[in-house]
């Protein structure tokens, strides 16, 4: 959706909404702009923003972004790290996460990566078939000037970073 033209000559359409409440003076006003109008193209929003077009990794990114919201940190790294990781190294980097002494440091910039990959915020480009490897390039939420890539696989069904 594009920024809509800053033309003053436009003519908006005004709707009065009165709503049913216990307050009888509530009223809530819409105003839209002429559906004949223009766009400026897209927004800088839009632009920067490049998601992945396979619906399952999206779904793994947006599972990702829900456990990293929640600070599921366990949950996360169960289904992050590649399959064939071993108990000791999955273990290993859960502490990483949550005990080390830079862990909060490496866990906002991990979760900020995937908030932004899942978003398409500042994704460059994808490089790979997105069927069974996907690499992102972007640039770091948090981090200025710091290009990062991150790349997934996909076996048996199931995304995960590539290790």
């Amino acid at each position: 959706m594009g920024k809509k033209s800053k033309n003053p000559n436009k003519k908006k359409a005004s709707t009065n909404i009165q709503a049913s409440s216990s307050s009888p003076s509530t009223t809530a006003t819409s105003t839209t702009t002429d559906p004949g109008a223009r766009s400026d193209g897209p927004s800088e929003e839009e632009i920067n923003a490049y998601q992945t077009t396979s619906r399952s990794l999206q779904a793994k990114l947006d599972q990702l972004t829900k456990l990293a919201i929640a600070n599921d940190r366990r949950g996360f790294v169960e289904q992050f790290v590649p399959t064939d990781l071993s108990e000791a190294d999955i273990n290993g980097y859960l502490n990483d996460l949550t005990i080390a002494s830079e862990a909060e440091g490496q866990w906002r910039n991990l979760i900020a990566e995937i908030v932004a990959i899942a978003a398409g915020k500042n994704v460059n480009r994808i490089e790979g078939d997105q069927i069974n490897r996907a690499v992102f390039f972007f640039q770091h939420p948090l981090l200025e000037g710091c290009d990062r890539e991150v790349a997934f696989i996909c076996r048996n069904g199931e995304w995960r970073a590539e290790g």
